[in-house]
């Protein structure tokens, strides 16, 4: 039997009830161990997502008949992969199928933050448009400026590949440089100094984990250069909140647009206040034709698990 936590498309859904015998919880909001825990009978697969987290309590407390967790998402920061791994539960996630939505969301916020599109919604939504002046809602040019990507896995890359377009210079900053096949004529940089204070915009493409927690702080934000402007599709906890707000409050950091953020969905509250930040709710991967291929897969990736356990037995 697959129990399936959150409500998923209806074409992953039909994919599912024809393949396996399913449990539903259809939760929609906080999630609920001790409801998940009360609805494992005869549970050998649990498919969930990136807001349900299975830490090591939560996994040593499920039946030995569970096998295999499929998350919805790339990330598995929600899951304890150790705990996972000493049960022998399999993990199974939905790499490379989000990579262009994803990066073709970072590249909207960035045009929206530039070009202040959020503040000009908002004007004309409450009629307060006074009419067209030179002066009005001034913001900044994308085409030909320069682009600091900070992760350039695949969703940074095929973000670069967009940016060209705009006749954008791509300036990366990774663990270990890329061979040139996949720089793509990207300049790589070693030192944060170099990469930050170059760069015109600054989108954070990178994973989530304890090696890039907090990387952009108020020490990092200072050596960007005066009135950049930051994007992040990558993870909420690569931002401190704090330094950022304050640097969109000084203008030191001219905008920012974020789908992503520390303790989702409860934002910090100060962004709201902030006319210069482009706010979304983690959107990323939220097109039809995405969340079909992330389903699908992550039905592969239950189906492969289970037919290992069963060779295995």
């Amino acid at each position: 039997m697959l129990l399936i936590t959150r409500i998923i498309p209806d074409a992953v859904l039909a994919r599912a009830r024809a393949e396996y015998q399913t449990r539903e919880l259809r939760h929609t909001g906080p999630f609920d161990p001790a409801r998940l825990l009360s609805n494992l009978d005869g549970v050998t697969a649990i498919l969930c997502n990136a807001s349900d987290r299975f830490d090591a309590a939560l996994i040593n407390a499920l039946p030995a008949a569970v096998k295999v967790i499929a998350t919805y998402s790339v990330g598995v920061e929600h899951i304890d992969l150790d705990a996972a791994a000493a049960r022998g539960i399999a993990i199974a996630n939905t790499p490379d199928v989000l990579t262009d939505a994803t990066a073709e969301l970072a590249l909207m916020l960035m045009l929206m933050a530039a070009r202040r599109a959020g503040e000009g919604e908002r004007l004309l939504r409450a009629g307060q448009w006074p009419g067209l002046t030179p002066t009005f809602l001034l913001g900044r040019d994308v085409h030909a400026k320069r682009l600091g990507i900070f992760g350039m896995g695949r969703i940074g890359r095929a973000l670069a590949r967009m940016a060209h377009g705009l006749n954008m210079e791509i300036h990366y900053h990774n663990r270990t440089r890329l061979p040139a096949v996949l720089e793509e004529g990207a300049i790589y940089h070693e030192s944060d100094a170099d990469f930050l204070g170059g760069i015109d915009f600054l989108s954070l493409n990178a994973p989530g984990g304890a090696g890039t927690k907090g990387w952009l702080n108020a020490a990092r934000i200072a050596m960007l250069r005066p009135g950049a402007i930051v994007v992040n599709t990558g993870r909420g906890s690569i931002v401190d909140d704090d330094a950022l707000i304050a640097a969109l409050r000084s203008g030191h950091v001219a905008a920012a647009g974020l789908d992503v953020f520390n303790n989702e969905p409860a934002l910090h509250p100060d962004y709201l206040t902030l006319e210069n930040a482009v706010l979304m709710p983690h959107i990323g991967s939220a097109t039809v034709e995405t969340r079909n291929a992330m389903g699908f897969l992550a039905l592969d990736g239950i189906a492969s698990a289970l037919q290992r356990f069963d060779k295995d037995q």
